[in-house]
């Protein structure tokens, strides 16, 4: 949060809003280690800097992180389905309000670094779970897997990359957090063996690892006989599927090739040379599941978001005009009367409160006779509509005049608004050998 003496409505404002980027401490991160390579994962801390929507009003936050990879199975094999665990072990700071906050409303994503043998990003993804949150106390750890597929041997280390916070507590964001300086360093590096024929230089790659019947998978090839027929197909555990595409290798002996997958026997993707499949002149199997809508036992998510559009704070009022009654030459007194019903609506959402004040100008009579400001005094009432989160409390009983008086407010809070009614009763204190005739003044209502 920012330092300095502004004021405490500005500064609640920006230290609430970040409710709703409470993982922002989740995200920030720290100065690099040295990165030892290690058979056994390695609890790392390196600097990410999170950045918040602009209209927060919060600024990006920088700070240090600890997390660790872990990697299933510990000792690969070419072609295998390898599990990785991101796990943020010690968030960069705690909840930044004494506002305690509720299970379950942190989703994060994101990527880890893949290096050595073979390079690239495996995407990760944790669930929407998280323990509840006192106020001030500090963030719990969260963690993310994904899966990749172990494409040649070698060391593979595995280093924290960038991720994202999505928060659904009183408004939905999501909140980037990036390495300060790429790469962070390696926590975990595995021994993948495996390979098949050495001299079988071909490789293939493809653009997902699932798909719906009818949709299409991109497979990028490299290693093979330059300007040679190869194609790219479907597998079913053991023989090639009826999903086929040919083309030639270009001088280089790469290609990019796209078919559609469709035929429900199909579990993987391979390519060959030549006009029957043959491991010595292909590669691959890569897995390849093709998914089927509503079954199969598989789980599927559906991302589901909607939004509440925060409005204005307004009031308005049952008339304009107030008429008081009547006092006698001589005897003076108390001028009574009521406020027009004053109708205010904060629709928000924010954390401010509103503030309903009043003064009054001097009441001018005949030929230049007046009734002083200080001598109007009202006794406030205010009602809260039920179901508002904030609550109306009526101002002091007393005078007006022309400085000013509070009628009726609700104070900051993590969540404020609602409807509320106000009223008062009037008071004009006539001094007794005040002119005949009728007196009049302007009671001006002021809502911040």
């Amino acid at each position: 949060m920012p330092s300095g003496k502004g004021s405490y409505r500005g500064r609640r404002r920006r230290w609430t809003a970040g409710l709703g980027v409470l993982a922002l401490g989740v995200m920030a991160g720290g100065a690099a280690l040295a990165t030892p390579a290690a058979a056994v994962p390695q609890e790392v801390e390196f600097t990410t800097v999170c950045t918040p929507p602009s209209n927060l009003g919060i600024p990006p936050i920088e700070g240090p992180t600890k997390a660790k990879i872990t990697v299933t199975p510990a000792s690969p094999k070419v072609g295998d389905t390898v599990t990785v665990t991101y796990e943020v072990t010690k968030p960069a700071s705690g909840n930044p309000t004494s506002v305690a906050l509720p299970a379950d409303i942190m989703k994060p994503k994101g990527k880890v670094i893949l290096g050595g043998a073979q390079t690239g990003e495996v995407a990760v993804e944790g669930p929407r779970k998280n323990t509840p949150v006192a106020g001030n106390a500090p963030f719990p750890a969260f963690s993310m897997t994904g899966t990749f597929t172990v494409t040649a041997p070698g060391d593979i280390t595995f280093s924290p990359g960038d991720y994202t916070i999505n928060t659904n507590y009183i408004i939905d964001i999501d909140i980037p957090c990036v390495v300060k300086t790429p790469p962070a360093p390696v926590s975990e590096t595995v021994t993948a063996t495996g390979g098949g024929d050495p001299t079988n230089p071909r490789k293939l790659t493809l653009s997902a690892a699932s798909g719906a019947p009818d949709a299409y998978v991109t497979g990028t090839l490299s290693g093979f006989t330059p300007s040679t027929p190869v194609t790219l197909a479907g597998w079913n555990g053991t023989a090639i599927t009826a999903d086929k595409l040919t083309a030639t290798s270009t001088a280089a002996g790469g290609q990019t090739m796209r078919i559609r997958v469709k035929d429900p026997a199909t579990v993987g993707i391979v390519a060959f040379e030549g006009a029957a499949w043959d491991p010595a002149k292909g590669a691959g199997p890569q897995p390849y599941t093709l998914t089927t809508p509503g079954g199969g036992g598989t789980t599927l998510d559906q991302n589901l978001k909607s939004s509440v559009k925060a409005g204005q704070l307004t009031m308005t009022q049952a008339g304009n005009a107030v008429m008081m009654s009547g006092v006698d030459f001589g005897k003076g007194g108390p001028s009574t009367g009521a406020l027009q019903q004053v109708t205010v609506k904060d629709f928000r959402g924010g954390p401010a409160g509103w503030s309903l004040t009043g003064k009054v100008t001097k009441f001018t009579g005949p030929n230049g006779a007046y009734i002083d400001a200080d001598k109007l005094s009202w006794t406030p009432k205010c009602a809260t509509k039920a179901g508002s989160p904030s609550q109306c409390a009526a101002g002091t009983a007393g005078p007006v005049g022309a400085s000013g008086a509070t009628l009726a407010q609700t104070p900051n809070a993590a969540l404020t608004g609602g409807e509320f009614t106000v009223d008062a009763g009037l008071s004009l204190n006539v001094p007794e050998f005040t002119a005949p005739g009728e007196y009049a003044g302007v009671l001006t209502l002021t809502l911040t």
